[in-house]
Protein backbone atom coordinates (compact mmCIF):
# COMPACT_ATOMS: atom_id res chain seq x y z
CA UNK A 1 0.00 0.00 0.00
CA UNK A 2 1.33 3.95 -0.93
CA UNK A 3 2.44 6.29 1.81
CA UNK A 4 -0.96 8.44 -0.13
CA UNK A 5 -3.21 5.63 0.49
CA UNK A 6 -2.35 4.95 3.95
CA UNK A 7 -2.68 8.90 4.63
CA UNK A 8 -6.28 8.59 2.74
CA UNK A 9 -7.28 5.63 5.42
CA UNK A 10 -5.48 7.04 8.33
CA UNK A 11 -7.45 10.34 8.14
CA UNK A 12 -10.92 8.83 6.96
CA UNK A 13 -10.94 5.18 8.77
CA UNK A 14 -8.66 5.39 11.60
CA UNK A 15 -10.50 5.33 15.28
CA UNK A 16 -10.82 8.90 16.50
CA UNK A 17 -9.30 8.74 19.64
CA UNK A 18 -6.02 6.88 18.24
CA UNK A 19 -5.56 9.07 15.19
CA UNK A 20 -6.43 12.32 17.32
CA UNK A 21 -3.24 11.20 19.68
CA UNK A 22 -1.70 10.51 16.70
CA UNK A 23 -1.62 13.56 15.17
CA UNK A 24 -1.79 15.89 17.72
CA UNK A 25 0.98 14.38 20.14
CA UNK A 26 3.90 15.32 17.82
CA UNK A 27 2.42 18.73 17.25
CA UNK A 28 1.98 19.72 20.88
CA UNK A 29 5.66 18.11 21.35
CA UNK A 30 6.55 20.54 18.73
CA UNK A 31 4.35 23.64 19.67
CA UNK A 32 5.76 23.04 23.28
CA UNK A 33 9.37 22.81 22.04
CA UNK A 34 8.91 25.97 20.31
CA UNK A 35 7.39 27.57 23.79
CA UNK A 36 10.29 25.79 25.76
CA UNK A 37 13.24 27.74 23.35
CA UNK A 38 11.05 30.85 23.51
CA UNK A 39 11.39 31.18 27.23
CA UNK A 40 14.99 29.98 27.03
CA UNK A 41 15.38 33.13 24.91
CA UNK A 42 13.99 35.54 27.94
CA UNK A 43 15.93 33.58 30.79
CA UNK A 44 19.05 34.59 29.20
CA UNK A 45 17.93 37.78 28.06
CA UNK A 46 16.69 38.65 31.32
CA UNK A 47 20.08 37.89 32.41
CA UNK A 48 21.47 40.92 30.75
CA UNK A 49 19.36 43.13 32.48
CA UNK A 50 15.83 44.02 33.71
CA UNK A 51 15.50 46.60 30.82
CA UNK A 52 16.63 44.29 28.32
CA UNK A 53 13.94 41.82 29.16
CA UNK A 54 11.20 45.02 29.31
CA UNK A 55 12.79 45.80 25.67
CA UNK A 56 12.21 41.85 24.53
CA UNK A 57 8.67 41.95 25.40
CA UNK A 58 7.94 45.05 24.17
CA UNK A 59 8.84 43.75 20.72
CA UNK A 60 6.04 41.04 21.16
CA UNK A 61 3.04 42.59 19.19
CA UNK A 62 5.10 42.42 16.35
CA UNK A 63 6.47 39.48 16.39
CA UNK A 64 2.90 38.42 17.17
CA UNK A 65 1.52 39.56 14.14
CA UNK A 66 4.13 38.74 11.91
CA UNK A 67 4.02 34.59 13.54
CA UNK A 68 0.13 35.68 12.60
CA UNK A 69 0.35 36.11 9.14
CA UNK A 70 2.62 32.50 8.63
CA UNK A 71 0.33 30.25 10.91
CA UNK A 72 -2.71 31.88 9.03
CA UNK A 73 -1.68 31.23 5.71
CA UNK A 74 -0.71 27.98 6.66
CA UNK A 75 -3.82 27.38 8.37
CA UNK A 76 -6.05 28.20 5.11
CA UNK A 77 -3.68 26.28 3.32
CA UNK A 78 -4.23 23.40 6.05
CA UNK A 79 -7.56 23.36 5.98
CA UNK A 80 -8.33 23.38 2.12
CA UNK A 81 -5.68 20.65 1.44
CA UNK A 82 -7.42 18.57 3.86
CA UNK A 83 -10.53 19.11 2.65
CA UNK A 84 -9.66 18.55 -0.70
CA UNK A 85 -7.14 15.10 -0.17
CA UNK A 86 -11.09 14.11 1.27
CA UNK A 87 -12.38 14.84 -1.80
CA UNK A 88 -9.60 13.03 -3.46
CA UNK A 89 -9.41 16.70 -5.99
CA UNK A 90 -5.76 16.16 -6.98
CA UNK A 91 -5.63 19.56 -8.99
CA UNK A 92 -7.20 22.05 -6.66
CA UNK A 93 -4.62 20.38 -4.08
CA UNK A 94 -1.76 21.90 -6.11
CA UNK A 95 -3.28 24.46 -6.77
CA UNK A 96 -3.52 25.52 -3.04
CA UNK A 97 -0.18 24.21 -2.08
CA UNK A 98 0.94 26.66 -4.50
CA UNK A 99 -1.24 29.82 -3.93
CA UNK A 100 -0.17 28.96 0.14
CA UNK A 101 3.38 29.37 -1.14
CA UNK A 102 2.98 32.96 -2.93
CA UNK A 103 0.86 34.06 -0.08
CA UNK A 104 3.67 32.98 2.43
CA UNK A 105 6.61 34.82 0.96
CA UNK A 106 4.76 38.01 -0.08
CA UNK A 107 3.83 38.28 3.59
CA UNK A 108 7.25 37.78 4.32
CA UNK A 109 8.69 40.58 2.34
CA UNK A 110 6.32 42.94 4.05
CA UNK A 111 7.63 42.01 7.30
CA UNK A 112 11.08 42.57 6.05
CA UNK A 113 10.57 45.60 4.49
CA UNK A 114 8.96 46.95 8.19
CA UNK A 115 11.99 45.74 9.73
CA UNK A 116 14.39 48.02 7.44
CA UNK A 117 12.57 51.04 7.50
CA UNK A 118 10.19 51.21 11.03
CA UNK A 119 12.30 49.26 13.56
CA UNK A 120 13.71 52.50 14.78
CA UNK A 121 10.60 54.33 14.82
CA UNK A 122 8.37 51.30 16.70
CA UNK A 123 10.77 51.04 19.23
CA UNK A 124 10.92 55.20 19.98
CA UNK A 125 7.13 54.47 20.93
CA UNK A 126 7.83 52.14 23.41
CA UNK A 127 9.64 53.89 26.01
CA UNK A 128 11.50 56.71 26.62
CA UNK A 129 14.37 55.15 28.26
CA UNK A 130 17.53 55.00 25.86
CA UNK A 131 18.82 51.78 26.66
CA UNK A 132 15.02 50.15 25.86
CA UNK A 133 14.93 51.85 22.70
CA UNK A 134 18.41 50.45 21.46
CA UNK A 135 17.49 46.84 22.69
CA UNK A 136 14.26 47.17 21.37
CA UNK A 137 15.27 48.03 18.01
CA UNK A 138 18.45 45.43 18.12
CA UNK A 139 15.80 42.59 18.89
CA UNK A 140 13.20 43.92 16.16
CA UNK A 141 15.68 44.16 13.50
CA UNK A 142 16.85 41.03 13.14
CA UNK A 143 13.57 39.10 14.02
CA UNK A 144 12.18 40.99 11.19
CA UNK A 145 14.84 40.91 8.38
CA UNK A 146 15.39 37.26 8.25
CA UNK A 147 11.92 36.13 9.22
CA UNK A 148 12.30 33.62 6.17
CA UNK A 149 12.63 30.80 8.52
CA UNK A 150 9.67 31.55 10.80
CA UNK A 151 7.34 31.62 7.47
CA UNK A 152 8.50 29.18 5.70
CA UNK A 153 9.30 26.64 8.81
CA UNK A 154 5.90 27.25 9.61
CA UNK A 155 4.17 26.81 5.87
CA UNK A 156 5.91 23.63 5.32
CA UNK A 157 4.42 22.16 8.81
CA UNK A 158 1.20 23.00 7.85
CA UNK A 159 1.88 21.02 4.53
CA UNK A 160 2.66 18.37 6.35
CA UNK A 161 -0.13 18.49 9.06
CA UNK A 162 -2.31 18.24 6.20
CA UNK A 163 -1.62 14.43 5.09
CA UNK A 164 -1.33 13.87 8.95
CA UNK A 165 2.31 14.02 8.60
CA UNK A 166 2.40 15.43 12.39
CA UNK A 167 5.49 13.36 13.55
CA UNK A 168 7.94 15.58 10.65
CA UNK A 169 6.69 18.67 12.27
CA UNK A 170 7.49 17.41 15.43
CA UNK A 171 11.20 17.10 14.00
CA UNK A 172 11.17 20.08 11.99
CA UNK A 173 10.14 22.52 15.62
CA UNK A 174 12.33 20.59 17.37
CA UNK A 175 15.73 20.89 15.21
CA UNK A 176 15.01 25.18 15.09
CA UNK A 177 14.23 24.87 19.19
CA UNK A 178 17.65 23.08 19.79
CA UNK A 179 19.51 24.84 17.56
CA UNK A 180 18.58 28.31 19.01
CA UNK A 181 18.53 26.76 23.00
CA UNK A 182 22.52 26.17 22.16
CA UNK A 183 23.43 29.20 20.14
CA UNK A 184 21.20 31.61 22.62
CA UNK A 185 24.01 31.31 25.36
CA UNK A 186 27.20 31.41 22.71
CA UNK A 187 25.67 34.77 20.95
CA UNK A 188 24.02 36.32 23.71
CA UNK A 189 27.43 36.55 25.89
CA UNK A 190 29.96 35.60 24.12
CA UNK A 191 30.90 31.85 24.50
CA UNK A 192 33.84 30.00 22.57
CA UNK A 193 35.14 32.74 21.31
CA UNK A 194 32.11 34.33 19.86
CA UNK A 195 31.72 38.17 20.07
CA UNK A 196 28.79 38.97 23.01
CA UNK A 197 25.95 40.33 21.44
CA UNK A 198 23.42 40.59 23.90
CA UNK A 199 20.08 40.97 23.03
CA UNK A 200 21.03 41.38 19.16
CA UNK A 201 22.57 37.67 19.50
CA UNK A 202 19.31 36.14 21.39
CA UNK A 203 17.65 37.22 18.05
CA UNK A 204 20.23 36.23 16.03
CA UNK A 205 20.04 32.72 17.70
CA UNK A 206 16.09 32.81 16.80
CA UNK A 207 16.26 33.15 13.51
CA UNK A 208 18.81 30.65 12.80
CA UNK A 209 16.89 28.18 14.45
CA UNK A 210 14.01 29.32 12.35
CA UNK A 211 15.99 29.19 8.83
CA UNK A 212 17.17 25.55 10.00
CA UNK A 213 13.62 23.85 11.14
CA UNK A 214 12.55 25.76 7.63
CA UNK A 215 15.36 23.90 5.63
CA UNK A 216 14.27 20.52 7.43
CA UNK A 217 10.40 21.32 6.22
CA UNK A 218 11.21 21.31 2.72
CA UNK A 219 13.28 18.45 2.72
CA UNK A 220 10.41 16.54 4.23
CA UNK A 221 7.97 17.96 1.90
CA UNK A 222 10.16 16.81 -0.54
CA UNK A 223 10.61 13.25 0.85
CA UNK A 224 7.84 12.21 2.70
CA UNK A 225 4.78 14.36 1.52
CA UNK A 226 3.68 13.08 -2.20
CA UNK A 227 0.14 14.10 -1.73
CA UNK A 228 0.94 17.35 -1.90
CA UNK A 229 2.62 18.65 -4.78
CA UNK A 230 2.98 22.93 -6.10
CA UNK A 231 2.52 23.66 -9.80
CA UNK A 232 4.95 26.02 -11.13
CA UNK A 233 4.80 25.23 -14.81
CA UNK A 234 2.39 27.63 -16.38
CA UNK A 235 0.71 28.73 -12.99
CA UNK A 236 -1.93 30.99 -13.15
CA UNK A 237 -2.96 33.11 -10.25
CA UNK A 238 -6.78 32.78 -9.34
CA UNK A 239 -8.35 35.26 -6.60
CA UNK A 240 -10.96 32.38 -6.03
CA UNK A 241 -7.91 30.74 -4.20
CA UNK A 242 -7.08 33.10 -2.38
CA UNK A 243 -10.25 34.22 -1.07
CA UNK A 244 -11.20 30.73 0.35
CA UNK A 245 -7.37 30.96 2.09
CA UNK A 246 -8.14 33.91 3.44
CA UNK A 247 -11.85 33.06 4.34
CA UNK A 248 -10.21 29.91 6.62
CA UNK A 249 -6.98 31.50 7.50
CA UNK A 250 -7.59 35.61 8.28
CA UNK A 251 -9.32 35.21 11.47
CA UNK A 252 -6.28 33.93 12.75
CA UNK A 253 -4.50 36.71 11.36
CA UNK A 254 -7.19 38.87 12.46
CA UNK A 255 -7.15 37.63 15.86
CA UNK A 256 -3.71 37.73 16.39
CA UNK A 257 -3.65 41.27 15.38
CA UNK A 258 -5.94 42.28 17.82
CA UNK A 259 -4.37 40.10 20.57
CA UNK A 260 -1.34 42.37 19.37
CA UNK A 261 -3.09 45.83 19.72
CA UNK A 262 -4.11 44.65 22.64
CA UNK A 263 -0.86 43.99 24.18
CA UNK A 264 0.67 46.77 22.60
CA UNK A 265 -1.97 49.02 24.65
CA UNK A 266 -1.60 46.48 27.49
CA UNK A 267 2.18 46.96 27.95
CA UNK A 268 1.38 51.06 27.42
CA UNK A 269 -0.82 51.05 30.41
CA UNK A 270 1.75 48.49 32.88
CA UNK A 271 4.46 50.96 31.73
CA UNK A 272 2.55 53.15 34.60
CA UNK A 273 3.62 51.23 37.05
CA UNK A 274 7.07 50.67 36.45
CA UNK A 275 9.45 48.62 33.41
CA UNK A 276 8.92 45.75 36.48
CA UNK A 277 5.72 45.35 36.01
CA UNK A 278 5.91 45.26 31.73
CA UNK A 279 8.88 42.61 32.53
CA UNK A 280 6.68 40.35 34.93
CA UNK A 281 3.72 40.85 32.03
CA UNK A 282 6.33 39.31 29.23
CA UNK A 283 7.04 36.14 31.66
CA UNK A 284 3.67 35.72 32.55
CA UNK A 285 2.77 35.77 28.70
CA UNK A 286 5.39 33.51 27.19
CA UNK A 287 4.53 30.94 30.12
CA UNK A 288 0.92 31.29 29.12
CA UNK A 289 1.59 30.49 25.83
CA UNK A 290 3.50 27.64 27.08
CA UNK A 291 0.41 26.39 29.41
CA UNK A 292 -1.73 27.09 25.48
CA UNK A 293 0.17 24.96 23.41
CA UNK A 294 -0.84 21.56 24.44
CA UNK A 295 -4.86 22.93 23.47
CA UNK A 296 -3.39 24.35 20.39
CA UNK A 297 -1.83 21.19 19.48
CA UNK A 298 -5.15 19.65 19.92
CA UNK A 299 -7.17 22.09 18.00
CA UNK A 300 -4.40 22.16 14.84
CA UNK A 301 -4.92 17.58 14.92
CA UNK A 302 -8.73 18.34 14.95
CA UNK A 303 -8.67 21.17 11.68
CA UNK A 304 -7.61 18.42 9.49
CA UNK A 305 -8.98 15.64 10.82
CA UNK A 306 -12.73 17.93 10.71
CA UNK A 307 -11.50 19.15 7.10
CA UNK A 308 -10.75 16.06 5.97
CA UNK A 309 -14.00 14.24 7.52
CA UNK A 310 -16.42 17.24 6.36
CA UNK A 311 -14.73 16.75 2.62
CA UNK A 312 -15.61 12.95 3.19
CA UNK A 313 -18.98 14.08 4.81
CA UNK A 314 -18.22 11.54 7.63
CA UNK A 315 -20.72 13.07 10.13
CA UNK A 316 -20.28 10.96 13.34
CA UNK A 317 -16.21 11.10 13.07
CA UNK A 318 -16.32 14.72 13.10
CA UNK A 319 -18.76 14.87 16.52
CA UNK A 320 -16.16 12.27 17.89
CA UNK A 321 -13.37 14.46 17.33
CA UNK A 322 -14.79 17.43 18.57
CA UNK A 323 -16.15 16.05 22.05
CA UNK A 324 -12.51 14.20 22.31
CA UNK A 325 -10.49 17.30 21.45
CA UNK A 326 -12.56 18.89 24.17
CA UNK A 327 -12.38 16.51 26.84
CA UNK A 328 -8.72 15.81 26.43
CA UNK A 329 -8.04 19.82 26.73
CA UNK A 330 -9.79 20.35 30.05
CA UNK A 331 -7.41 17.21 31.46
CA UNK A 332 -4.22 18.56 30.16
CA UNK A 333 -5.06 22.56 30.76
CA UNK A 334 -6.44 21.53 34.00
CA UNK A 335 -2.88 19.94 35.32
CA UNK A 336 -0.71 23.06 33.59
CA UNK A 337 -2.74 25.27 35.79
CA UNK A 338 -1.89 23.23 38.94
CA UNK A 339 1.63 22.95 37.86
CA UNK A 340 1.55 27.07 37.67
CA UNK A 341 0.28 27.41 41.18
CA UNK A 342 2.62 24.88 43.05
CA UNK A 343 5.88 26.27 41.12
CA UNK A 344 5.38 29.88 40.49
CA UNK A 345 8.21 31.17 42.72
CA UNK A 346 10.66 28.80 41.15
CA UNK A 347 9.35 30.29 37.73
CA UNK A 348 10.63 33.38 38.66
CA UNK A 349 13.86 32.11 39.82
CA UNK A 350 14.23 31.28 36.47
CA UNK A 351 14.24 34.80 35.04
CA UNK A 352 16.56 36.33 37.92
CA UNK A 353 13.74 37.94 38.97
CA UNK A 354 14.19 41.35 41.05
CA UNK A 355 11.92 41.18 44.27
CA UNK A 356 9.70 43.55 42.59
CA UNK A 357 8.83 41.58 39.58
CA UNK A 358 8.53 38.91 41.59
CA UNK A 359 5.91 40.84 43.47
CA UNK A 360 3.78 41.35 40.68
CA UNK A 361 4.33 38.26 38.83
CA UNK A 362 3.60 35.80 41.35
CA UNK A 363 -0.30 36.87 42.16
CA UNK A 364 -0.05 37.16 38.55
CA UNK A 365 0.00 34.14 36.89
CA UNK A 366 -1.89 32.42 39.85
CA UNK A 367 -4.90 34.58 38.86
CA UNK A 368 -4.37 34.32 35.27
CA UNK A 369 -3.40 30.97 34.75
CA UNK A 370 -7.53 30.27 36.05
CA UNK A 371 -8.77 32.39 32.98
CA UNK A 372 -6.94 28.92 30.57
CA UNK A 373 -9.27 26.52 31.86
CA UNK A 374 -12.77 28.86 30.61
CA UNK A 375 -10.68 29.92 27.44
CA UNK A 376 -10.46 26.02 26.36
CA UNK A 377 -13.91 26.04 24.26
CA UNK A 378 -12.98 29.30 22.22
CA UNK A 379 -9.59 27.64 21.19
CA UNK A 380 -10.45 24.37 20.52
CA UNK A 381 -13.79 26.25 18.75
CA UNK A 382 -11.55 28.95 16.60
CA UNK A 383 -8.49 26.33 16.18
CA UNK A 384 -10.38 22.81 14.81
CA UNK A 385 -14.36 23.63 13.89
CA UNK A 386 -15.34 27.05 12.92
CA UNK A 387 -12.76 27.76 10.42
CA UNK A 388 -12.45 23.99 9.44
CA UNK A 389 -16.24 24.90 8.66
CA UNK A 390 -16.11 27.57 6.97
CA UNK A 391 -17.19 29.77 9.71
CA UNK A 392 -14.27 32.60 9.76
CA UNK A 393 -16.79 35.44 10.50
CA UNK A 394 -17.48 34.68 14.37
CA UNK A 395 -13.81 33.94 15.58
CA UNK A 396 -13.29 37.27 14.41
CA UNK A 397 -16.01 38.48 16.38
CA UNK A 398 -15.11 36.66 19.44
CA UNK A 399 -11.70 37.51 19.40
CA UNK A 400 -12.83 41.28 19.59
CA UNK A 401 -15.38 40.76 21.72
CA UNK A 402 -13.01 38.75 24.29
CA UNK A 403 -10.11 41.56 24.15
CA UNK A 404 -11.33 44.74 22.23
CA UNK A 405 -14.55 44.94 24.12
CA UNK A 406 -14.01 43.20 27.47
CA UNK A 407 -10.30 42.72 28.29
CA UNK A 408 -8.94 46.31 27.38
CA UNK A 409 -11.50 48.12 28.97
CA UNK A 410 -12.15 46.11 32.51
CA UNK A 411 -8.28 45.58 32.70
CA UNK A 412 -8.08 49.21 32.80
CA UNK A 413 -10.70 49.97 34.85
CA UNK A 414 -8.96 47.83 37.33
CA UNK A 415 -6.15 49.35 37.66
CA UNK A 416 -7.54 52.84 38.52
CA UNK A 417 -8.25 51.28 41.63
CA UNK A 418 -4.31 51.60 42.29
CA UNK A 419 -4.33 47.78 42.61
CA UNK A 420 -2.26 45.72 40.21
CA UNK A 421 -3.29 42.37 41.37
CA UNK A 422 -6.77 42.64 41.04
CA UNK A 423 -6.77 44.17 37.73
CA UNK A 424 -5.59 40.92 36.54
CA UNK A 425 -9.11 39.34 37.65
CA UNK A 426 -9.80 41.29 33.98
CA UNK A 427 -8.46 37.95 32.31
CA UNK A 428 -10.77 35.37 33.63
CA UNK A 429 -13.57 37.56 33.25
CA UNK A 430 -13.00 38.18 29.69
CA UNK A 431 -12.19 34.61 29.03
CA UNK A 432 -15.61 33.06 31.09
CA UNK A 433 -18.29 35.19 28.81
CA UNK A 434 -16.28 34.58 25.80
CA UNK A 435 -16.62 30.86 26.30
CA UNK A 436 -19.91 30.82 26.80
CA UNK A 437 -20.62 32.41 23.82
CA UNK A 438 -17.87 30.12 21.77
CA UNK A 439 -20.31 27.07 23.66
CA UNK A 440 -23.32 28.91 21.98
CA UNK A 441 -22.02 29.33 18.68
CA UNK A 442 -20.13 25.81 18.38
CA UNK A 443 -23.27 23.95 19.63
CA UNK A 444 -25.39 26.12 16.38
CA UNK A 445 -22.41 24.39 13.85
CA UNK A 446 -23.01 21.42 14.67
CA UNK A 447 -26.39 21.20 14.41
CA UNK A 448 -26.37 23.80 11.34
CA UNK A 449 -23.31 22.29 9.36
CA UNK A 450 -22.39 18.70 10.74
CA UNK A 451 -26.12 17.33 11.97
CA UNK A 452 -27.02 18.18 8.33
CA UNK A 453 -24.47 15.38 6.54
CA UNK A 454 -26.43 11.35 6.28
CA UNK A 455 -26.13 8.98 8.48
CA UNK A 456 -24.60 6.12 6.00
CA UNK A 457 -21.50 7.61 5.44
Amino acid sequence: MTESLENKNRMGTEPIPSLLIKMSLPIIISFLVQSVYNLVDSIFVARLSEKALTAVSLCFPVQNIMIAFAVGTGIGTTALLSRYLGMDDKKRVASIATHGLILATISMLAFVLFGIFFSDFYAKTQSTDPEIIQYTKDYLFVILLFCGGVFFQIFFEKTLQSTGNTVYTMITQGTGAIINIILDPIMIFGLFGFPMLGVRGAALATVIGQISGALVGVIFHTKKNKDVNFEFKGFKFHFENLNLIFSIGLPSIIMSGIGSIVLFFMNAILYTFGSSAVAAYGIMYKLQSFAFMPMFGISNALLAIVSYNFGARKKARIKEAISLAMKASFAIVGLAVLLMWIFTGQIFDLFAATDEMRAIGVPMIRIVSLSLIVSIPSVVGVGGIFQALGNWKFPIFQSFLRQVIILLPVFYLFTKTGNLTFSWWAFVVSELVNGIVCVIFIRRDIKNKIDVLPDNI
